[in-house]
């Protein structure tokens, strides 16, 4: 094991720029406009987007390495008023969704008219929970995703046909 790639993390398991929901215009509108799941300690709001949808939102120009499934953290400082607390929720997060996430991210692939799905996790306890909780949480929320997704892509096909 001389060279860094032998000991790096799998492809399927890294969690790349594209993937996290950074933009500004995206995540006024998640919140806006978005879905909520909840299982505690967690909190999911999302919503999928359509190319036409995409592009109306950055007037035709989306910018370069927004992925088909992004993600954002949150753990607001009125549960935990602690940085180093928020910081290790974030990381247990993080770590459940970088682990978890692939049935997820094989429906965004599976669906043509879904462009991006946007998924915030918000963290809803007072306390700091074992990361156990917080995978079991994190699974039970994107299995609820997958069908959500797969439900809304089923009824917008079905829409279509009608037209």
């Amino acid at each position: 094991m001389n060279s860094l790639t032998e000991i790096a993390a799998p492809r399927e398991f890294r969690l790349r720029q594209g993937e996290r929901l950074r933009l500004r215009t995206l995540v006024e509108q998640l919140f806006i406009n978005g879905k909520s799941l909840y299982e505690w300690p967690l909190r999911a709001v999302y919503r999928p987007l359509d190319s036409d949808s995409l592009d109306a939102m950055f007037k035709g120009h989306v910018p370069p390495g927004t992925g088909r499934l992004q993600m954002l953290i949150t753990v607001p400082k009125k549960k935990r008023r602690h940085a180093v607390d928020r910081v290790l929720m974030r990381r247990r997060i993080r770590e459940a969704w970088r682990l978890n996430r692939a049935p997820l991210r094989a429906k965004t692939d599976g669906i043509t008219s879904v462009r991006t799905f946007s998924v915030a996790f918000i963290y809803l306890a007072d306390k700091n929970v074992d990361y156990a909780k917080v995978e079991r949480s994190m699974q039970t929320l994107i299995s609820l995703l997958a069908r959500k997704l797969e439900k809304e892509a089923s009824g917008s096909d079905r829409r279509c046909e009608d037209c």
